[in-house]
C-alpha cells in the first residue's frame, strides 16, 4: 500500500484525495493547524497538525521512513519549494508531486528535487486550445456529459503483442471507432512524462506505452478489450 501526505489545504488537494480513496492509497492531511485539521477530518481523512519547515515534524509523519509520495499543494510556490527541498533532503527516493502558480517557479522545483510539476494554467490552456481545434470533443460532451452523464478518463496501457503496437497515435480515430478522444500518451521509452496529443500528433505506439482517453465508461471498456488483444502471427 503506497502512503500519501498531502500538504496545502485546497479543491485541489481534496479532488485528489477523493480519487486516491481506496484500499491501494494511505492518506495523511498535513494541516497548519486544529481548526483545518478538523475539516479535513470531517471530510473523511485523517489528519496531522505539523510545521512543515521543522525537520523532526516531517520525520515524525514518516517522510524518510515510510511515506511514498508527497504531494506539495501549497498557494505560495515559495512554501511548496521549501518542503520539496526538505523533503529531498530527508528521502531521496520519495516522490514528489508540486502544483505551480507561477511557471517561472517550475525550474525551482525541479531543481529543489520534485518528481513532477502540475501547472493548472497550462492543463487548462491545452485543455481550452484542443477544444477550439477539435470540435469532435464538444460532440463527445454533448454525448456523455449532457447526454448519459458517464464521461469517464482512463489510462490504458499497450501490453506486449498488442494490436496497437507499431500503430501512429494518428490512425487510431478513437472518436469513429470507439467515441473516444485520445487526451495524452506516456512513451515510455521518453519516461514518464506525459505528452498531451494536440492537433496532428503522429506518435508511433509501442508496449508499455499508456494510453489516456476520455469518452463513455463502456466504450473505455470496449477499447481496452481490444488494446489488450494480441495480433496474429
Amino acid at each position: 500500500m503506497k502512503r500519501i501526505a498531502v500538504f496545502g489545504y485546497s479543491s485541489l488537494s481534496f479532488e485528489a484525495m477523493n480519487r486516491l480513496k481506496s484500499d491501494k492509497y494511505a492518506l495523511i492531511f498535513i494541516a497548519k493547524d486544529e481548526q483545518e485539521a478538523a475539516l479535513v477530518e470531517d471530510k473523511g481523512f485523517h489528519a496531522r497538525v505539523i510545521d512543515f519547515k521543522n525537520d523532526d515534524d516531517l520525520r515524525a509523519i514518516g517522510i524518510g521512513t515510510d511515506i511514498d509520495i508527497i504531494f506539495c499543494f501549497y498557494p505560495e510556490d515559495s512554501d511548496n519549494v521549501f518542503l520539496t527541498i526538505s523533503a529531498r533532503a530527508l528521502d531521496k527516493n520519495v516522490s514528489i508531486i508540486a502544483i505551480v502558480d507561477d511557471p517561472e517557479s517550475a525550474p525551482k522545483l525541479l531543481a529543489a528535487g520534485a518528481n513532477k510539476i502540475i501547472d493548472p494554467y497550462e492543463i487548462c490552456g491545452r485543455k481550452t486550445h484542443e477544444m477550439l481545434i477539435r470540435p469532435d470533443i464538444s460532440t463527445i460532451l454533448d454525448n456523455t456529459v449532457f447526454g448519459r452523464h458517464d464521461l469517464k478518463m482512463a489510462q490504458i496501457e499497450i501490453p506486449p503483442d498488442s494490436i496497437l503496437e507499431n500503430v501512429k497515435t494518428s490512425d487510431l480515430n478513437l472518436k469513429e471507432k470507439h467515441n473516444l478522444i485520445l487526451i495524452a500518451v506516456v512513451d515510455k521509452a521518453l519516461g514518464d512524462q506525459l505528452h498531451f496529443v494536440i492537433g496532428g500528433n503522429h506518435h508511433e505506439l509501442n508496449a508499455g506505452d499508456v494510453l489516456v482517453v476520455m469518452g463513455p465508461s463502456s466504450e473505455i471498456k470496449q477499447f481496452k478489450n481490444e488494446v489488450e488483444g494480441v495480433r496474429s502471427h
